[in-house]
């Protein structure tokens, strides 16, 4: 017999239970302890897709994205937002707020021609986003304004890569 299969041969089995109980509660409420502040107080995100270019890198970038603010109103123009999709709320899209409500928005009908533009005014309890990228970025150019219920987290620092660590702009 191995040493560690003797020691355990004169440890009580209730006594190795026990511990093992214990050593599975105390790696649950860490866990639990993670996912509470993934969820409500400060989350990762990895951006996907061209809508947010040349702000954000589809192919690397790693934000901190913090879901206190905009439970206390602490989203303006300028912010770049996490929220739910209007259109598929079983996704979640990173855009920039331009507008709050009773702002006027002007923004161009057709991304290539200027000078044909539209105005809105964004009612009450939403928010206007688009995405950098207005060539290739779905907003509320398409699906109007948003919902300010539908915004989970404002991007507030770029943790990855290390060039380019630091807060992100409000253009």
């Amino acid at each position: 017999m191995s040493g560690f299969v003797r020691r355990l041969a004169g440890i009580p089995w209730r006594q190795i239970a026990g511990e093992a109980i214990s050593g599975g509660l105390l790696v649950a409420q860490g866990l639990c302890a993670v996912h509470v502040v993934s969820e409500h107080v400060l989350g990762v995100v990895l951006p996907r897709g061209p809508s947010m270019l040349p702000a954000l890198n589809m192919a690397g970038d790693v934000l901190l994205s913090d879901k206190v603010s905009p439970r206390y109103g602490r989203v303006g123009p300028g912010d770049v937002v996490l929220l739910v999709s209007p259109e598929d709320p079983r996704k979640v899209v990173i855009k920039r707020v331009l507008g709050m409500e009773g702002d006027a928005v002007t923004y161009p009908v057709d991304a290539g021609n200027t000078d044909a533009s539209k105005t809105v005014v964004v009612p009450q309890g939403h928010i206007w986003v688009q995405g950098d990228n207005i060539y290739a970025s779905k907003d509320s150019r398409q699906f109007g304004p948003v919902p300010y219920g539908l915004v989970k987290g404002k991007m507030s620092y770029r943790i990855w890569p290390p060039t380019r660590i630091g807060s992100i702009d409000s253009n």
